[in-house]
């Protein structure tokens, strides 16, 4: 009974290297991106697959950046417990042989569904290895990283560059700032005190905040774009409307308070919330038109 025990946390440490939940987002809006490329007509077997593939990719990417900032995860308190840096999986190294496995099989399912895909799966791998807490760089990469999903599973179903996935990458790409810079302002002295000190943290509070504010705004304008120069209906404009005025709300708040509570509840409306919605709308928005 004690074994058996000790295995399932075994297991359970593992499992929480790949961050289950950004795994879980980073799946679904790939799943969502193939289903807007198809225009709701599913090839079955490749929808699976590259489901499969881009599940498999974001957790091993995910469990990569885990172990790479193992270091910088064990000086900050929000962090120090993850199951690295607070030595549940010990040597580090013991989960690479999990990690590349999710990688190396998820590259070789993008490249069976197109070889493009393999190379966009390659490209966002190697943005996660690149990925530091303590580079200027970081929201760059992290903006490659979070395209890579939604650009595998819209080139798996429509390998054609068009305006539509323009803008849902420029969707991620206004989206990414907002979600890492509000949890580095919910955490500053968290970050200071684990001696980091790279954009935003350099700024002052006052002054990160108002990009913010910036940036919730021009989210807002881009999240209007595919309705109005593509075939979405009601649906997804009535989504893109209440979550971008909510988005706005939010970092008003924080631009009068510029606390902590406020920056939190940036952050947790610019997780699942936002963006894991407004991916189903398009995505219903695309089925309900067929």
């Amino acid at each position: 009974m004690r074994i058996a025990l000790d295995r399932q946390v075994t297991i359970l440490n593992y499992i929480e290297v790949l961050k289950p939940r950004e795994t879980g987002l980073l799946a679904f809006i790939g799943a969502c991106a193939a289903v807007i490329a198809a225009d709701g007509n599913l090839p079955v077997w490749t929808f699976l697959l590259t489901i499969v593939a881009v599940a498999l990719g974001s957790a091993g990417c995910n469990g990569l950046t885990n172990y790479l900032d193992r270091d910088v995860d064990a000086k900050a308190i929000r962090t120090r417990n993850r199951a690295l840096p607070s030595r549940r999986i010990y040597p580090p190294q013991r989960a690479l042989p999990l990690i590349i496995g999710l990688i190396v099989t998820a590259l070789a399912l993008a490249y069976v569904i197109n070889p493009l895909c393999f190379y966009l799966g390659l490209i966002g791998t190697l943005a996660s290895a690149l990925w530091r807490k303590t580079a200027v760089s970081c929201t760059f990469l992290g903006i490659i990283a979070g395209c890579s999903p939604v650009l595998i599973g819209w080139f798996a179903l429509k390998p054609v560059f068009d305006i539509k996935i323009l803008f849902i990458c420029l969707l991620v790409a206004f989206w990414i700032p907002i979600h890492i810079w509000s949890i580095m302002v919910a955490n500053r002295g968290d970050y200071l005190g684990a001696g980091l000190n790279y954009f935003p943290l350099n700024l002052k509070v006052k002054h990160t905040v108002i990009i913010l504010m910036t940036l919730s705004v021009l989210l807002y304008i881009v999240s209007l774009l595919p309705y109005f120069l593509s075939n979405l209906k009601l649906l997804y404009l009535a989504a893109a409307n209440i979550l971008g005025i909510l988005m706005i709300v939010a970092n008003a708040r924080l631009l009068c308070s510029s606390t902590s509570v406020a920056a939190w509840q940036v952050y947790k409306l610019s997780s699942f919330p936002y963006l894991g919605i407004m991916f189903l709308a398009m995505s219903l928005d695309t089925l309900l038109l067929q």
